[in-house]
């Protein structure tokens, strides 16, 4: 997410210099490789290179490819087999034996389906979007590599898909895959060939509440900032000291237990850490973040703290159910052996990516499936289709 957010960053930057610029992005994977389909990197005529698509091997290749492979400046995408014993001649060294496939684009600053201009959309509005994008074409038809169709935040369509039954479909599995919060590559069987595209869920960044403004809340922020994630910080002392200490922070709110409900907002992508050191703040904290629809919820201290507050909470009569009470984590953070600020940071970061991954925060080397879930390819025949 801060690799996204340093790209886009870069691109207005570019806009006002008015320099030409290319995008690469990893549409398609197969086997193992370093970056999965939606890695991207934003190239400059003078070599300037944001992001990364691999471990650092393939980079300097695809500007290349810019340079004498689209003297047109229509999209192509490259592929990369590490799988192949050419590997070691290419001199690529990728070393993951798997297959990569890169979509490279020149940014035209008018084009309405420029994806970057939808990623910001995203990232401002805190909403995801949708992007559906060809990336193979085989046969005879009116459709190219790099044609887009995308769901912007607030529902609203863009495209220059012109064959009516492929965007029909596209409509219909980017609203699904937006339903599901999950990304496909799909390939449709038209009646003239046959057409691959990458349907990408966009995510704005991570929002991640603190509730506390301590020394330890401190690496807390800084590890997220550093992942890219959006952080609120909520001192509940209301000390004006806090804005100076966590400039850092995207936003602040000096708050009081009494007012601090009016205060807050949050849905099913947030995630809080309550770090008061304060019994009576933790208490109205939890009372307002049990019920809510927040997907993760660690506080710091415990197991028999968070249970005596429990236990009063239920005394004032609320009741919460399993789901909502699985959403708790206390003691907060993996099992690192964690003891200084610094490590409790990590171990607490390191979890909430675990539960956003759906994961169990165990030894790689004991995982019997791939790392990474592989993306299936799903084959549609579009002549079988309904009408959507």
């Amino acid at each position: 997410m801060k690799e996204l957010t340093a790209i886009l960053e870069a691109f207005t930057k570019l806009q006002d210099d008015a320099e030409s610029c290319f995008l690469a992005t990893v549409v398609n994977v197969k086997g193992s490789t370093y970056r999965r389909p939606g890695a991207r990197m934003l190239m400059t005529r003078s070599h300037r290179l944001i992001g990364t698509i691999s471990a650092g091997c393939l980079e300097n290749d695809v500007f290349e490819h810019t340079r004498v492979s689209m003297p047109d400046g229509k999209p192509i995408v490259v592929t990369y087999d590490s799988t192949a014993d050419e590997d070691i001649l290419w001199g690529f060294g990728l070393g993951c034996n798997g297959l990569v496939q890169v979509l490279i684009e020149h940014l035209d600053l008018d084009d309405a389906c420029n994806p970057l201009t939808l990623i910001h959309q995203c990232f401002a509005k805190q909403q995801p979007g949708a992007i559906a994008t060809v990336f193979a074409v085989d046969g005879a038809m009116n459709v190219k590599i790099g044609d887009r169709l995308i769901i912007k935040p607030n529902h609203n369509l863009i495209t220059n898909i012109t064959d009516s039954a492929l965007e029909s479909a596209l409509i219909h599995d980017a609203q699904i895959a937006l339903k599901n919060q999950k990304s496909t590559i799909n390939k449709y069987q038209l009646s003239l060939g046959i057409v691959e595209v990458f349907i990408e869920i966009i995510q704005p960044p991570t929002h991640l509440i603190i509730f506390g403004a301590g020394q330890d809340a401190l690496p807390v922020l800084q590890f997220a900032k550093d992942l890219g994630w959006r952080v609120t910080i909520v001192d509940c002392r209301a000390n004006e000291a806090t804005k100076e200490r966590f400039a850092l922070a995207d936003e602040i709110i000096l708050s009081r237990r009494e007012i601090l409900q009016q205060q807050i907002s949050v849905n099913q992508q947030t995630i809080a850490v309550v770090m008061t050191h304060n019994y009576l703040d933790d208490l109205a904290i939890l009372k307002i973040l049990l019920p809510s629809p927040i997907k993760y919820l660690g506080i710091l201290g415990p197991k028999r703290r968070s249970e005596k507050l429990l236990a009063e909470l239920s005394d004032e009569g609320e009741a919460y159910t399993p789901e909502q009470l699985d959403k708790l984590h206390s003691p907060i953070g993996l099992d690192i052996g964690a003891d200084t600020p610094e490590a409790i940071a990590l171990s607490i970061i390191a979890e909430i990516q675990a539960v956003l991954a759906n994961r169990c925060g165990n030894f790689l080397r004991n995982r019997n499936l791939p790392i990474h879930q592989r993306h299936q390819i799903k084959e549609i025949t579009l002549n079988t289709l309904q009408k959507f």
